[in-house]
This record gives structure tokens, sequence and C-alpha cells, in this order.
């Protein structure tokens, strides 16, 4: 009977969705609806009936957005490895992170909207590019380079909600793995299918369906709140990782790697990301979350071969 009452309560939950149209976005607004949540979404254009008009710069958001809202997963960010680090797009990477959870905050408590939830991403580079023998948990500090500043800023934008007694959930991400865009398409080059600098840098990845009901988990489990680390229950080298991807794509891997001078005069500072990479903790996520794709082979094989 619990367990039939706690199912009905949580396919009442209604969704607002701020980067929704975006690459996990996409795919968590397919796993939602598959799991009969009904998803208000929020869009500098909006198309579709649960599409809302919003515009951070004019601190607007349409109101009948909130209609019934019961969580908000806050997604919305531009892209970390799109542009070159210039000083603007710095400004822009951290500004549509924080500027927009700071107008959710305010459009919230300006609305008295009743969340049983918050729910936002941040990044493992929180803990800092580091290649070392630590492996971060999610009670370490952050580091001070400008990756860790951009989730240490997000998160304390995230954490906000707290000041009104809303829950929240704060999911630092590995690299997630996609089969459309994302980043296995910027690994399926001849320059990224070698190993990268010495390629002894930890890569933690986690599938999107994982990811996605990570998400889930956040909505449906109310103990599950707080800081958690989505990444997959293993720990994976550059080198190592880019061996196992060749083998999924059936494609021969380079017998040298890509050097890195070559990354750094392309890429200049977010060659850093590429270069350098931390083993970071899972412990915590496995104890609330059973992994559909616990290994690497597995994850590549079903994106791949539809295993």
């Amino acid at each position: 009977m619990k367990t039939l009452w706690f199912s009905y309560f949580y396919s009442m939950a209604k969704i607002l969705i701020t980067g929704g149209t975006g690459l996990i976005g996409s795919y968590l607004q397919t796993i939602l609806k598959e799991n009969n949540y009904t998803i208000n979404v929020l869009s500098r254009n909006p198309q579709n009936k649960n599409e809302f008009y919003w515009n951070i710069s004019e601190n607007y958001i349409d109101e009948k957005a909130f209609n019934g809202i019961t969580h908000i997963i806050h997604l919305a960010g531009a892209g970390i490895a799109d542009k070159r680090w210039t000083n603007k797009r710095k400004k822009e990477l951290i500004d549509s992170r924080v500027q927009s959870a700071n107008l959710l905050f305010k459009k919230v408590k300006e609305y008295q909207i009743p969340l049983k939830g918050f729910i936002s991403a941040s990044g493992i580079g929180y803990y800092g590019a580091v290649t070392s023998d630590k492996i971060f948990t999610e009670e370490d500090n952050p580091d001070n380079d400008f990756i860790s500043t951009i989730c240490v800023k997000w998160e304390k934008a995230a954490n906000q909600f707290l000041n009104l007694n809303i829950p929240v959930t704060i999911l630092r991400t590995g690299v997630v793995l996609t089969k459309e865009r994302g980043a296995l398409n910027k690994m399926n080059t001849p320059i990224f299918l070698s190993a990268l600098g010495n390629g002894n840098q930890y890569l933690p990845w986690i599938h999107v369906t994982d990811l996605c009901y990570l998400y889930i988990e956040a909505i449906k489990n109310i103990e599950f709140y707080g800081i958690f680390n989505a990444v997959a229950p293993e720990h994976q080298t550059n080198e190592a990782f880019t061996k196992v991807l060749g083998k999924a794509l059936k494609k021969p891997i380079l017998p040298m790697n890509a050097p890195s001078f070559i990354l750094k005069t392309a890429l200049g500072e977010m060659a850093y990301i590429l270069l350098n990479g931390s083993r970071i903790s899972f412990q915590k996520t496995i104890e609330f979350y059973n992994f559909k794709f616990p290994n690497l082979k597995s994850a590549l094989n079903n994106i791949y071969n539809n295993d």
C-alpha cells in the first residue's frame, strides 16, 4: 500500500525544466514523459504548448510556467566546450548558470510557489582538473581554477532555495555519453581517437540514461538531496577510455598520443580540462541508485550497437 501511495503521489509531480531543449534536457524530457511526468519548459523561443517564455536579461518568466509545478530541474547554461574562453565567453558561462538560477529564485519567492524540490546540474569541474591518486568526494573543497569557480557560483545560486525551506539536490556531472551531439561526437575524429597528452588523466563519465534517472531519483526520493557526483561506478583514464571507444566504433586508435601543445594551440585555456582529470567518487551515489550502465563497455555498446 505504501509503495502504491508513493507511486501515485509522484505521478502527480509536475516538473519545470530550464535548458530543456539542450542535449541533456532533450533526453530528460523524453524519459520524464515515459515515466508519466508532466513537464513545463522555459524557452527563449517557445513553440509548444508546454513551453513558456523567459528572458534572463529582462528578469522575466511567464508566470503561467509555474502553474502546478512541484519541482524545478535547472539545466540551463552555455556549453563549456562550445567556444574558446575569451573574457566575454567566461562571463556568458557564469551568467547563463548563475543569473538564471537567481531569476528562478526571485520568481519562486515572489509567486510563493510551494516547490517540493529544486534540482540543479553542476560539474565535476568543481574539484578542479587534477591528475593525482586522490579520489574526490562530495565533501572535498573546490579548486580555484575557472571551471571550479563556475561550479561554486552555480551551486551557491542553487542553494538559495534552502532559504525558502525547499530541498536542493545538486548533481556534479561527469562527461555525458550520448549518440547524438555531445562529447562522443567530438572524440570520434582522427585527433581524438588517440590518447590526449600523456593519456594518464582520468575521464569520469556517465551514460545519459543514467543521468536522466538520477534526476528522477531526486524527484521521487525525498532522501536524495544535497550534493551527489553523477559519474559511473568505475575509473577510466583517457588512454583506456579511447581504446574502449575505438573497439565500440570498430575504428583503429592512433599509435601516438595527441601532443599537448597542439591541443593548447587549438583550444587555448580550454585544453586544460582535456589534459588533466581527476578520479571522482561514486560511493555516495550508488547508495541510492543502481546504474543501468556501470561500465564503459556496456555504455558504448548501448549507444553504438543498441545492446
